[in-house]
C-alpha cells in the first residue's frame, strides 16, 4: 500500500463550518479543518501512517488505484418510475436521457469537489 493510492477529498461541511477531509476508498471523514490546505496537510500525515502501517503488517488494505483509467461509460439499474420521470424531464429540456444524466451528475458531483476539467459538452438535441 503506497499512499499514492488514496484519493484524497476535501469538501466543506456547511452544517460544522469546516472542510471535512477523507481518504477514498478506504478511510471516511477522517479530519476537518478551516483551509482546504490544512486539510490536505492532515491527509498527507493520514496517508503516510496508514501506508506506513500496512507496510509493517499491521493490517493491510485491498488494492484499488488511485489513477485508474474510466471509460465513461456504466450501467446503473434504478426505479422503473424514476426512470420514467427522468425520460420526461429530458424530454422537456429537449435533451438527451443521456445528456440529461451527465448534467445532472456535474451539477451534484463536480460543483461539490475541487476544480475538476469538465468533458466538453455536447450541444443539446434539437426539435
Amino acid at each position: 500500500m503506497k499512499k499514492s493510492e488514496f484519493i484524497q477529498v476535501v469538501e466543506w461541511n456547511e452544517d460544522d463550518g469546516v472542510f471535512v477531509g477523507s481518504l477514498l476508498p478506504y478511510i471516511g471523514a477522517c479530519c476537518h479543518g478551516k483551509t482546504q490546505e490544512e486539510v490536505y496537510r492532515q491527509l498527507a500525515v493520514i496517508a503516510e501512517d496508514v501506508a506506513e502501517s500496512c507496510e509493517h503488517g499491521d493490517f493491510s488494505l485491498p488494492a484499488i488505484p488511485a489513477e485508474k483509467e474510466y471509460s465513461g461509460k456504466f450501467l446503473v439499474r434504478i426505479n422503473p418510475n424514476l426512470h420514467k420521470a427522468t425520460a420526461i424531464r429530458a424530454m422537456m429540456e429537449r435533451r438527451s436521457l443521456n445528456s440529461y444524466i451527465e448534467a445532472a451528475l456535474e451539477q451534484k458531483c463536480l460543483a461539490l469537489s475541487a476544480p475538476v476539467q469538465k468533458s466538453k459538452r455536447r450541444k443539446k438535441a434539437t426539435a
